[in-house]
């Protein structure tokens, strides 16, 4: 009797076991935060390592990059803010970089919804600035945080294959309670 229900009940399982879906190779991530009176956040897809050359490898030196993997990566401000001291509105906007051993240039580009970076459009940048990328830890897969500064001003961080690349956001204080 037992090994009868414990066959039927096996054989039960096996469907709903067949239907569960494999994790995905690059899973999404998101980080956000509030700095000042906005709220910051990021969408990304995170690819991991997987013993692979990542650095002029997977993601080749010079060329621009979809900050992770499957859609480009979003930023999303609810109010104006100050990217590295250039304003930026409210908005969600695709942020792609061009990495290199020793800079990256970062890119806000005004289409959020873009897959990879296979259409992206130079003239439809806000804005690219520059940053210096610093030894990071060995982090297998992507990771993007927002780090408070102050009560208005954070750091956006990406950490990836012993790479640590950041910038720094700004915006309005909150109102006075």
């Amino acid at each position: 009797m037992k090994q009868t229900f414990a066959l039927a009940a096996l054989l039960v399982s096996l469907p709903a076991l067949a239907q569960t879906p494999a994790p995905l190779p690059s899973p999404p991530g998101s980080a956000s935060a509030v700095v000042g009176a906005t709220k910051v956040n990021i969408e990304y897809h995170r690819p991991s390592v997987k013993g692979r050359e990542i650095w002029g490898g997977l993601v080749p030196y010079g060329q621009v990059w979809r900050l992770g993997a499957n859609e480009a990566t979003t930023i999303t401000f609810s109010g104006a803010v100050k990217v590295e001291g250039k304003d930026v509105p409210s908005g969600t906007y695709a942020l792609f970089a061009i990495p290199n051993k020793d800079k990256w240039t970062f890119i806000v580009n005004k289409v959020a919804k873009q897959w990879g970076a296979f259409k992206y459009k130079e003239s439809e940048d806000l804005l690219r600035f520059d940053v210096t990328p610093q030894a990071g830890n060995a982090v297998e897969t992507m990771t993007f945080s927002i780090v408070s500064k102050g009560p208005t001003t954070a750091s956006v961080e990406m950490e990836w294959a012993k790479v640590k690349v950041a910038f720094t956001i700004s915006a309005a204080a909150a109102p006075a309670k």
